[in-house]
């Protein structure tokens, strides 16, 4: 099964890397691009075929490693 893990900053939490990429745009040639938030995109293969347990031991890694849940927000994406 593979997962699919999105890693943004909670609502709030300055973003250096964000304004520093849009700040890039600008001067790029792209004015029309306002506030930008980076985050981290995670793709995981797991050998696990239970969907509920899967989701389970994903969610405990983002807790442990993949996510700074003090100042960022995850989602978990199941794929087929």
């Amino acid at each position: 099964m593979k997962a699919r893990v999105h890693v943004t900053l909670k609502t709030g939490v300055l973003d250096p890397q964000g304004k520093a990429i849009g700040n890039a745009l600008h001067r790029l040639g792209f004015p029309e691009v306002g506030d930008v938030r980076q985050g981290k995109f995670i793709e995981l293969e797991l050998a696990e075929t239970d969907a509920d347990r899967a989701k389970s031991r994903l969610d405990e890694m983002c807790r442990k490693l993949l996510a700074n849940t003090v100042i960022e927000n995850y989602r978990i994406e199941l794929v087929s």
